[in-house]
C-alpha cells in the first residue's frame, strides 16, 4: 500500500497515491474476493483524529466486508527491524466470519549482528565523517534499536545504532548520511546496511534475487512488507477459511442453490 492515505471530510484523498484505496474498493466491490488484505503505516490509526481509519472501515462495510485491524511490529515476529504497521484483514460478509485473531508475537532473539554479511568490504557503505559523536549506552541485546551515537546533529539518517539491537524502519526515501537504512557501528566502522542485509531485516529468503541497481534495491526494501509478519497473518487467514464453520456454511449455501435451481427447472418443465 502507499504511504498514509489522506482523507478529507468528503472522503476524497489529497494525493494520487491516496486515491488507490478507492480503486481497491471499486475492484473489490466488483469481483468480491473472499478476503481483502491491506497494510499501511501505523499512524493511519490516529490520522485525522482517527477519521481516516473510520472511513476506510465504513467503505469496506458498505461493499460487503467485515474488517479486523491491528498494529504489529516486525521486531516481534522474527526479524531485527522496528517496523510497525497497521494490517487490515476483511472477510466477505456472506462467509459469516465473526472473529479473527492476529498472530501472536514470537519474540525471537535475533539482532542486527545476526544478519550482517561476513565479507562486506564495499567502501560505499562506510561513512567517514569528522562530526561523529558517541555516548555510553547499555548495549544489552534488545528487540528494538539501540542508539549509541550521532552524525552531525543527529537528525533523520544521522543516528548511529548498536548491532546488538534492531534496525530502524527501512525507508525508500530517507535522507541524511545513512538515509534509508540508518547507521551502525560494525567492526569499528560506521556504515549503512547493504542491500542483502536490508533483504534479511525484511525477512526475505537468501535465494531472493536483489535488483542490480542498488538505488532500486534500497527503494524496494524500503517499500516492502516484513515477510514473516505477512506470512503469519495469512496462516491465520487460512485457518479461518478452512474452518469447519466456513466449510459447512458454504456447503449449505451450495446445497440451497442447487435445490433452488432444481425447483426452477421443475417449474419450467411443468409449464412447457
Amino acid at each position: 500500500m502507499p504511504g498514509i492515505w489522506h482523507f478529507r471530510e468528503t472522503a476524497r484523498f489529497k494525493d494520487a497515491r491516496g486515491n488507490l484505496f478507492f480503486d481497491i474498493a471499486r475492484i473489490a466491490k466488483y469481483h468480491q474476493p473472499k478476503v481483502l488484505f491491506l497494510e499501511n503505516v501505523k499512524n493511519l490509526v490516529k490520522h485525522y483524529h482517527g477519521n481516516t481509519l473510520k472511513i476506510i472501515l465504513r467503505i469496506l462495510d458498505d461493499i460487503g466486508y467485515d474488517a479486523y485491524y491491528q498494529v504489529l511490529s516486525a521486531s516481534h515476529y522474527g526479524v531485527p527491524q522496528a517496523r510497525e504497521r497497521i494490517y487490515i484483514v476483511a472477510f466477505r460478509k456472506d462467509l459469516g466470519v465473526d472473529y479473527f485473531y492476529f498472530p501472536k508475537p514470537t519474540y525471537n532473539h535475533i539482532y542486527v549482528k545476526d544478519i550482517l554479511e561476513d565479507n562486506i568490504i564495499a567502501a560505499e557503505h562506510i561513512i567517514n565523517r569528522t562530526d561523529i559523536k558517541f555516548w555510553k549506552k547499555d548495549e544489552t541485546p534488545q528487540l528494538k534499536p539501540i542508539q549509541i551515537g550521532k552524525i552531525n546533529n543527529g537528525g533523520q539518517g544521522e543516528r548511529i545504532y548498536s548491532i546488538k539491537g534492531h534496525a530502524i524502519t527501512l525507508s525508500a526515501y530517507g535522507g541524511g548520511a545513512a538515509g534509508k537504512t540508518g547507521a551502525y557501528l560494525v567492526n569499528g566502522n560506521i556504515r549503512r546496511l547493504s542491500p542483502r542485509e536490508c533483504a534479511r531485516v525484511q525477512g526475505y529468503p537468501e535465494k531472493f534475487k536483489i535488483p542490480a541497481s542498488k538505488s532500486q534495491a534500497y527503494k524496494q526494501f524500503g517499500n516492502s512488507v516484513a515477510v514473516p509478519v505477512v506470512e503469519s497473518i495469512f496462516t491465520q487467514i487460512l485457518k479461518v477459511l478452512n474452518s469447519e464453520k466456513i466449510n459447512e456454511r458454504q456447503s449449505n449455501e451450495s446445497h440451497a442453490k442447487k435445490k433452488y435451481a432444481y425447483n426452477i427447472q421443475t417449474q419450467l418443465k411443468a409449464h412447457s
